[in-house]
């Protein structure tokens, strides 16, 4: 009898201990007997670290559970089971992987409401008369933000880097485009100066032009034979007469000379005179 007691007593411990720690077990992952439970969705283009059973949290305090994780071809689709029926959160609504703490630690899922706050009076529910344009409803899906790591920091500064150096680019092309566009307007002005210096120039140019055919035609000219025959008796010709009157002003010289001469000339012009006075008186 005390036997059977005894072996009872260890039996109904054990049995205690199994229901406590499963209870503990369940209180962490905050499952509630009796409560109502409700789902909703999040999709993510990366869900490293989540995982199922993931807690669920909303301003730190743990809300529910992450059930399922899909994967579809371009995001990851996870499935939320919140154990309040009573949590209220007004739209819109984001699901963010963060960790435990600063350092790092197991991944977790975090609800963050980017809604107004409800007034004090209203109250609602995630059941079928959930208002869902204000406030997330059982079977909503929210966006899902993913966690922020080394990684993803370095590709992004090696984005903004390339950006950088495309931006760096296109302002020199810019800047070179610009001068073009100045050097291509100066080009302009100087041939709009250059066509109105010619126009200034035209009747210099028709000039010179003539000029030049006037001067071809006496080149011409003066290769003809008969030109440079005739050119060659006139210079003879002028020869011979300058010679004739160099004579005629070294005979004239004599005759100046010749004193007896001279007051002959000018008796005969006072002759001449007198006569021309008892002609003509």
């Amino acid at each position: 009898m005390r036997r059977s007691l005894r072996d009872a007593f260890v039996g109904f411990s054990l049995l205690g201990g199994l229901i406590i720690f499963s209870g503990g077990i369940l209180w962490l992952r905050d499952f509630r007997l009796g409560s109502n439970t409700w789902e909703i969705s999040a999709n993510f283009q990366d869900a490293s670290g989540l995982a199922k059973m993931s807690p669920v949290t909303y301003r730190g305090i743990i809300v529910g559970s992450v059930q399922d994780i899909n994967f579809t071809p371009n995001t990851v689709e996870t499935k939320i089971k919140l154990n309040k029926n009573n949590l209220i959160l007004p739209k819109p609504v984001i699901a963010k992987i963060v960790t435990s703490s600063v350092l790092g630690g197991d991944a977790q899922l975090s609800l963050i409401s980017l809604g107004k706050s409800l007034k004090k009076n209203e109250t609602f529910k995630a059941d079928k008369n959930c208002p869902n344009k204000r406030i997330l409803c059982n079977g909503d899906k929210v966006k899902g933000v993913e966690m922020v790591s080394i990684s993803s920091i370095t590709e992004g500064i090696d984005q903004i880097i390339d950006q950088t150096d495309k931006q760096a680019i296109v302002k020199k092309v810019s800047e070179s485009i610009k001068q073009f566009d100045r050097t291509q307007a100066n080009l302009d002005e100087l041939v709009l100066l250059s066509k109105s210096e010619l126009v200034r120039a035209k009747p210099i140019i028709t000039e010179l032009t003539k000029a030049a055919i006037h001067l071809n035609n006496i080149l011409e000219s003066l290769d003809n034979p008969e030109t440079l025959n005739d050119i060659k008796e006139l210079a003879s010709t002028s020869s011979s007469l300058t010679k004739k009157i160099d004579q005629m002003s070294s005979d004239m010289g004599n005759i100046m000379e010749d004193k007896e001469l001279i007051n002959a000339l000018k008796r005969v012009t006072i002759g001449l005179s007198k006569l021309f006075d008892e002609i003509y008186p």
